[in-house]
């Protein structure tokens, strides 16, 4: 076993259940806005759509071809235009009570908060994370894991998303780690593992849904608590 010295996690999807978040979100606000009067389609549906599409924007955004206020802006119109509503002025108004009910959401993935308190008292934590600053605390708020970090890192506060060097630079030169003291979980190959080892960081791919794959990772796993033989 590694002798390392501190924990890097991704957020969304790794510990925070973006999926069950979303859709407790949208479905809320599905019937508040009175959508299934506006749509013939019903909230599966769009909760369906705003998946698909949302996980779109994010990997434009990752692969840097969009700017994040894209998202912000144009996320919820393409979602209402799928279901057949073309209104963009209440798309804006759904977004931004989106932005404001999800975050507040506190589902986290199975075993998120046994390992937290398993590594707590062995290691610094901190999370890396390119969602939106104002956001991503109000998550680790939410759901009752935020006393488990040293620092939530977005790309905002790091001037660079991962899987950019600089956001992970960050995070060792501000704390005073090497990068072989460090490893770094997180779910998405092209952002978190890619950019571990851009940065010369052992990295954990989560892969909950056993997706195959040729990236060449340092560890696998499918189920958070397999951390523990890790780490």
């Amino acid at each position: 076993m590694k002798n390392y010295k501190c924990v890097l996690f991704d957020l969304d999807h790794t510990l925070w259940d973006y999926d069950t978040n979303a859709a407790e979100a949208l479905n809320e606000l599905y019937v508040h806005y009175e959508l299934h009067y506006k749509s013939s389609e019903p909230a599966e549906v769009f909760v369906k759509n705003f998946t698909e599409i949302n996980t779109h924007l994010w990997d434009l955004l990752d692969q840097g071809k969009i700017h994040r206020d894209v998202i912000r802006a144009e996320r919820f119109h393409r979602v209402f235009q799928s279901i057949g509503i073309d209104d963009y002025a209440l798309s804006l108004k759904f977004s931004s009570d989106y932005l404001d009910v999800s975050p507040k959401k506190k589902n986290l993935l199975p075993n998120a908060m046994e390992v937290l308190n398993y590594l707590h008292p062995k290691y610094p934590l901190f999370i890396i994370t390119n969602g939106f600053d104002e956001i991503q605390g109000v998550k680790t708020t939410s759901s009752g894991i935020h006393h488990f970090f040293k620092s939530v890192v977005t790309s905002e506060r790091a001037g660079s998303k991962k899987p950019e060097k600089k956001i992970f630079d960050y995070v060792l030169v501000r704390y005073g780690f090497r990068p072989y003291e460090a490893i770094m979980i997180g779910d998405n190959l092209s952002t978190d593992i890619l950019g571990a080892h851009n940065s010369g960081i052992d990295s954990v791919f989560f892969n909950p849904q056993k997706v195959v794959h040729q990236t060449k990772v340092h560890h696998e796993i499918a189920d958070l608590l397999e951390l523990k033989r890790i780490l």
